[in-house]
């Protein structure tokens, strides 16, 4: 999920508010999870709420569930990605038993990429043939202007020390812009270099061990030496680099410049070789073309690593990250060597996915949308996206009312923010208009030139648009996608198909189990709008400051709590939650969990709910959303996701958002003694 977010008010809104499902608990339809909508076998009734409402929701289970070893979690999330990949691999069995003559060009193109990576036998045959000129090509660098050239390679798709993307302008966003950032590390953060932690100190030796296998691949000679100094200059790299809580702040990262100046600030860097080899010209339609820079002050030292840097290390970073890229495509002894560092070092998998799976989640990446196209039409009914966007509407309407009732929030910047509710965008399930993949070729036996054409399809498809109006009904995921995001630069939210299933959504659940499970899911997005970063943005998705200072500051010192509590979480012994970097995931959830809780007592209309198996429906309503977070995670992959993810762990998004409600308190009978109990003045209440 992307960072970004009076009695008769609620009379006029519960008139207007429908429940969530078409059938209650009541329903002779049964849902998907126990007979309303929760797994109650999950349940550690032994656990009290308030000393780990994480495991008094999802103990049980926690205690015999086994992690898949292809993967690196299981739980939830994980369960809806399997079903999901299960889905489009049947999908694809329907599109191989088909006669070839009867598919469509998107189809043949889907069967052909999967078959080229389905056939094993023709990639071990063919050896490093298939990517001999473009090692014979790193190989052939001379100076730092033909390095910096073969950065700005889309075709190439190796390593750079500098990011190269197209999205709309934050301050402009009817506009699309040209952005750069910090990049060039082979492990997950800067952390993975710096930091004093016995357990990294483990992954940085075997990180050491594979950039000499991969070296040795291609060339052997002084492998191990050679890989010590792509090392170093990672770690030189790591250490000029910004930590990701700065890098939150669209403030500290929109920074506009001219090529000319650009150059100027990084002399020890070709932007000219970097930026044609990309194919964006220097100049635009009003003249000279902005760069937008990221992290600026990291620039000039990032400039000075490359300038001091030797050609004959750039080569092999190039070749290592290279091999990185394509390694699913190359001989089974390279595709291993791969996995035994990123998928048993980084994430603890004990061994790789199904080929199948890997070659459907190829698919999913490289021509998504017309996989999505066959997708919902397999698996998503219309009445479905109708009950969805029902279900928004009843969200933003709650939202709406808590504005006006804020007592933190003048009149002033309650309105603008009002505005901005108003102006937010759904997107449900898939797009209205499907991509056109007609422009890209694939080819049986041409595996990864099919990857490489892929790329410079994407490339060339926002390259073309540089300086066209920004397309806001495009989709940054796919609707097989179990996820969901919100653009702050286009005030939209956005829900793919595939996470509008138990156990966040299910029509035959109790509306409170649903409220409080896909509906903090769409709270969550909404809120992303009004998070510590996302609030810098207006309705028409423009980046200024349109808040009063005197509610910045209260707004600030409120976040501010939030992040300490976080900061306070241990999901493993010696590494903390980083409440900064966590920041806007972390409102979002509170935020989501609080407005979801809103609109689902406004849907009631005063009327009282049962009691089903002896919990009352405010119970329900938060066991949903405990539920929503059941998962078990591998120690390697907690470690990666607190050190390089802006997402909480999540045990404790389940205990960070419940423990600041106040009905949390009241549904449960929390009292002071309780593990997360907090007194009510050190509870964060935001919206």
């Amino acid at each position: 999920m992307r960072d970004f977010r009076g009695i008769a008010a609620s009379l006029l809104l519960s008139a207007c508010v429908i429940p969530i499902s078409a059938a209650n608990a009541a329903s002779a339809a049964k849902p998907a999870l126990g007979q309303w909508g929760v797994d109650l076998t999950s349940m550690d009734t032994a656990i009290k709420p308030g000393d780990d409402f994480f495991e008094y929701v999802n103990g049980t289970w926690l205690k015999t569930a086994k992690i898949p070893d292809d993967r690196a979690s299981t739980g939830s999330f994980q369960d809806l990605r399997i079903q999901s990949e299960k889905q489009m691999r049947a999908i694809v069995e329907k599109l191989e038993a088909k006669p070839y003559d009867a598919l469509s060009p998107d189809e043949k193109k889907l069967r052909d990429l999967y078959d080229a990576f389905m056939d094993q036998k023709q990639i071990e045959e063919r050896g490093l043939k298939p990517a001999e000129a473009d090692l014979a090509y790193l190989r052939g660098l001379k100076t730092l202007d033909d390095v910096a050239r073969a950065m700005g390679s889309t075709r190439l798709q190796t390593s750079s020390i500098f990011s190269l993307s197209i999205s709309a302008d934050d301050k402009h966003p009817d506009s699309y812009a040209v952005f750069t950032g910090q990049s060039g590390l082979g492990m997950p953060d800067r952390d993975y270099y710096l930091r004093d932690d016995p357990a990294l100190a483990k992954t940085r030796e075997a990180y050491r061990k594979y950039l000499a296998a991969m070296l040795s691949f291609v060339d052997p000679k002084d492998a191990t030496a050679r890989a010590g100094k792509i090392y170093d200059l990672e770690a030189a790299i790591a250490k000029a680099e910004w930590p990701n809580a700065e890098r939150r702040d669209p403030d500290k990262t929109y920074n506009p410049l001219s090529i000319t100046d650009l150059q100027k600030l990084t002399p020890g860097f070709s932007w000219a070789a970097f930026l044609g080899e990309a194919g964006i010209s220097k100049d635009g339609p009003k003249g000279e073309r902005n760069i937008i820079v990221a992290e600026k002050s990291a620039f000039p030292e990032l400039a000075r690593i490359f300038a001091e840097t030797p050609v004959a290390v750039w080569r092999d970073y190039l070749t290592v990250h290279y091999l990185r890229t394509y390694a699913a495509f190359l001989p089974k002894a390279i595709d291993e060597e791969n996995f035994a560092f990123y998928g048993k070092v980084i994430n603890g998998n004990a061994k790789q996915l199904d080929r199948a799976t890997r070659g459907v989640h190829l698919l999913d990446n490289n021509i998504g949308e017309a996989l999505g196209k066959l997708y919902v039409a397999e698996y998503f009914p219309p009445e479905s996206k109708a009950k969805m966007q029902a279900l928004v509407a009843n969200l933003l309407k709650a939202y709406a009312v808590d504005l006006q009732t804020l007592d933190w929030m003048t009149p002033e910047t309650r309105q603008k923010a009002l505005d901005k509710l108003h102006k937010f965008t759904p997107y449900i399930a898939y797009p209205d208009k499907w991509r056109d993949y007609s422009a890209l070729e694939i080819k049986r036996d041409d595996l990864i030139g099919d990857i490489q054409r892929s790329a410079e399809f994407e490339w060339n498809r926002n390259l073309k648009r540089l300086d066209q109006p920004v397309d806001k009904s495009e989709w940054e995921m796919t609707p097989q996608t179990v996820n969901a995001y919100y653009s702050p630069s286009q005030n939209k939210i956005v829900f793919p198909a595939a996470i509008l299933q138990p156990p966040f959504f299910d029509p035959h659940a109790d509306d409170a189990v649903n409220y409080g499970a896909i509906g903090a899911v769409i709270g969550h997005e909404i809120s992303h709008g009004f998070d510590d970063q996302g609030s810098k943005y207006d309705g028409d998705g423009v980046l200024h400051n349109w808040w009063t200072d005197a509610d910045r500051k209260n707004f600030d010192a409120r976040t501010r709590r939030l992040g300490e509590q976080y900061d306070s979480y241990q999901p493993l012994p010696g590494l903390h939650v980083n409440g900064a970097f966590t920041m806007g995931e972390n409102i979002a959830d509170l935020a989501g969990l609080s407005i979801a809780y809103k609109a689902y007592r406004i849907s009631l209309d005063d009327k009282t709910p049962p009691v089903l198996n002896g919990f009352t429906g405010n119970q329900r309503f938060f066991l949903g959303f405990g539920q929503v977070w059941k998962s078990k995670y591998r120690d390697n992959a907690i470690r990666a996701q607190v050190l390089s993810d802006p997402h909480s762990p999540p045990h404790f998004r389940a205990v960070g958002a419940t423990r600041n409600v106040d009905a949390w308190y009241d549904a449960f009978d929390v009292k002071p003694g309780a593990k997360y109990y907090l007194a009510p003045d050190q509870r964060v209440h935001l919206w």
